[in-house]
């Protein structure tokens, strides 16, 4: 299933095609190997409160969220070979390619909502 994930506090479009990762292999593979994300599309990690850019081939946005979907650490263009800190308020971790923070003017504080794409 995929997600659209709006920043209701900006009224901004964030990604219309997102991923969630859930299980423990999902969420263990993240974004590793690819070698591009699209405008629009992202992963949600859920349960998720620190990361990790090993593996991987291009920066990203990251945002770490609280239960209530609200942005309690944000990290625009993480580049590869990157481990963040443990974030104990994050329940989970949506992550974005680079440039998307800066193009909607997200900021922590920020709440998000996710809704099921048909």
């Amino acid at each position: 299933m995929r997600w659209k994930v709006n920043n209701e506090t900006r009224q901004r479009l964030l990604a219309d095609g997102a991923e969630r990762a859930t299980s423990f292999l999902q969420r263990f593979k993240g974004l590793m190997g690819r070698r591009s994300m699209a405008v629009g599309e992202g992963l949600h990690i859920v349960p998720c409160n620190s990361i990790h850019t090993f593996f991987m081939r291009i920066p990203i946005d990251v945002l770490f969220l609280d239960a209530q979907g609200r942005i309690v650490k944000q990290m625009p263009a993480l580049p590869p070979w990157r481990a963040t800190s443990v974030y104990f308020q994050a329940r989970s971790v949506l992550e974005l390619p680079a440039g998307v923070l800066a193009a909607s003017g997200t900021q922590e504080g920020d709440v998000l909502h996710f809704e099921p794409v048909p």
